[in-house]
């Protein structure tokens, strides 16, 4: 019982004995077999004791201090009494037909689960890299049925042989519930018909038409709203833009006043110290167009402190009116898109939901690309990230 003991305390794994340790260059291999004791047929439900021979088995088991593991196992056949059939022994580590341990498999998904490489996993864990891919291709994420509040996006997957993947999330509990191979309006509507619409109550996206599309015509009593990420940043571009076209007309002398300046431009003018205002006020005092840039700016991120849809309807048109009489062409553009997108715009002040979790995960996409060199395979692809994601929330 102690030799027992002591072996399961060595590996880690029960009802196993030592029988012998030695060692190469890289990996050490164990030589063990399991405690006997009687099983019952797997055809007649007899219980036997009876042992028809021996067959050595190479088994796989996770690195330790630095060098590769084998366990040489040395597994029973037993034969039944009654119907005289041959069958191996039970082992709880070791799946049927596989020649690594269990624990190797949980090893894979487990560091799957973060943004590393098959390849990376493979070499850490001593496989090959269509090993790991073989066992991570063996699970399958189906979303049952669309959140509360959904949330549209789209990446730069270039899988499957288009550019641009679409992502589903649920902002409310921070979670995917799908990546579809494109972003087509016929393939999303497709999708979505599957499911059952009429408990989603709110509909956060960009301003993209076919994604206004979709919510009005699946989801026609949720509440469409625009990220609030997605329409401030039409008026920083805006700004950064006027700066740009002003610092050109410089002569060289002058630029130096504008080195360094898009970062200052953008924050909030009552939040910088007196040197940044001193900065800014020379910058604006040499341009009026970039005056007139920079009081838009200052006068959108007012109209953004709106505590409610109906404060926000004032401020905004407010906003828009002056933005279309600014004589700045940036400007101009922007007012309209904003009147375009008014209704959603404004919804977006009635809740606390926005896009900000997809935008994260979609970084996170990002890395986990970048590090596999891509992917081509789409399925494989996306239940790479639903796999990231699945595990993040258990």
């Amino acid at each position: 019982m102690l030799l027992l003991n002591v072996s399961q305390n060595i590996l880690g794994l029960s009802d196993l004995i030592i029988k012998n340790i030695f060692t190469t260059n890289d990996t050490t291999n164990f030589e063990i077999e399991m405690l006997r004791k009687p099983h019952k047929c797997p055809c007649c439900g007899t219980v036997t004791n009876r042992i028809h021979d021996y067959r050595l088995q190479k088994v796989k088991d996770l690195p330790s201090f630095g060098k590769k593991v084998n366990l040489l196992l040395r597994k029973r056949r037993y034969v039944c009494p009654s119907c005289h059939k041959r069958f191996y022994e039970m082992i709880q580590f070791l799946p049927r037909y596989h020649r690594m341990t269990s624990r190797v498999i949980n090893e894979v998904l487990i560091l799957l689960a973060s943004t590393h490489s098959f390849k990376s996993v493979a070499k850490q864990l001593n496989l090959s890299s269509s090993t790991v891919v073989r066992i991570f291709d063996h699970l399958s994420y189906q979303p049952s049925e669309l959140p509360r509040i959904i949330a549209f996006d789209e990446f730069k997957g270039n899988a499957g042989g288009e550019k641009y993947q679409c992502i589903i999330t649920d902002p409310e509990h921070h979670t995917i519930i799908d990546i579809l191979p494109n972003r087509y309006k016929a393939d999303l509507t497709s999708y979505l018909l599957r499911f059952d619409t009429s408990h989603t109550e709110m509909f956060i996206s960009d301003m993209w038409s076919t994604y206004r599309d979709l919510a009005k015509e699946i989801f026609p009593h949720a509440c469409y709203v625009i990220d609030k990420y997605h329409y401030v940043r039409q008026v920083i571009w805006a700004l950064d833009a006027v700066r740009k076209e002003v610092q050109q007309e410089f002569s060289d002398h002058r630029r130096r006043y504008f080195k360094r300046s898009k970062r200052l431009l953008i924050k909030r003018f009552d939040t910088l110290d007196n040197d940044g205002k001193q900065a800014i006020n020379l910058m604006l005092y040499t341009s009026k167009k970039l005056a007139t840039a920079h009081t838009l700016k200052e006068e959108f991120f007012q109209a953004m402190q709106s505590k409610t849809r109906i404060e926000a309807l004032s401020s905004f048109t407010t906003w828009i009116n002056h933005a279309e009489n600014s004589n700045l062409s940036r400007f101009v553009s922007v007012a309209l898109t904003m009147n375009h997108w008014l209704s959603g715009i404004l919804n977006s002040f009635e809740t606390a939901y926005t896009n900000g979790f997809t935008e994260g995960t979609n970084n996170t996409i990002k890395v986990l690309k970048r590090n596999a060199f891509g992917y081509r395979n789409f399925n494989r692809f996306r239940n790479r990230i639903l796999h990231m994601d699945h595990a993040k929330s258990r």
